[in-house]
């Protein structure tokens, strides 16, 4: 249970915003300054796994941390100039073909919370796909360049675990995605 007494002083600050961009903006509320997606509906990740029990990953360079880096198939909700209005289903079905190749016959909510809290107000849902069935390449869209793993169930782990010894960086949330693959139906 909360106790909103507890809140602390900076909390009932005015927010202000330091820089506006096209996907962030910057704000400071009291002493602290956090990024704001300007997207309201944040962001999705796909849990998929194929009909022959194998995980889907994606590599890819991300700019922010200059490195190649392992994730589940993910991305924005609602980015899409005539799709502001679409949930996190919809952005995880468009984003799991886009990204993979792969198309699914329906996805389920798992999970949802904050990416960073002490940094962001982005909330990550998580969703399992679905039946998938393989359409396409995949490999994301003309800004993108997706490099598409499918890694066995059962060595997803120890794979993720070489890869960072490789160098990559691997999103610490694959693990939580990996036990949610194991364990989503306590959530529904």
């Amino acid at each position: 249970m909360n106790d909103i007494s507890r809140k602390p002083e900076d909390a009932n600050a005015s927010a202000e915003t330091l820089y506006q961009g096209r996907w962030l903006r910057l704000r400071r509320r009291g002493r602290w300054e956090y990024a704001e997606r300007n997207n309201p509906g944040g962001a999705v990740i796909i849990l998929a796994v194929t009909p022959e029990d194998k995980v889907l990953f994606v590599e890819q360079y991300r700019v922010a941390i200059q490195q190649f880096t392992i994730e589940m198939p993910a991305g924005l909700v609602g980015d899409l100039a005539d799709q502001e209005h679409e949930g996190a289903l919809l952005a995880a079905q468009r984003e799991l073909e886009e990204e993979t190749g792969y198309r699914c016959s329906r996805v389920s909510f798992v999970h949802e919370g904050p990416s960073s809290a002490g940094m962001s107000n982005e909330i990550i849902a998580f969703v399992r796909a679905h039946d998938l069935v393989k359409v396409s390449d995949g490999g994301g869209d003309v800004t993108e360049n997706i490099v598409v793993h499918e890694i066995s169930r059962r060595e997803a782990g120890a794979w993720l675990v070489a890869r960072a010894k490789d160098g990559y960086s691997i999103d610490p949330k694959l693990f939580a995605g990996l036990w949610l693959i194991e364990h989503a139906e306590s959530f529904g």
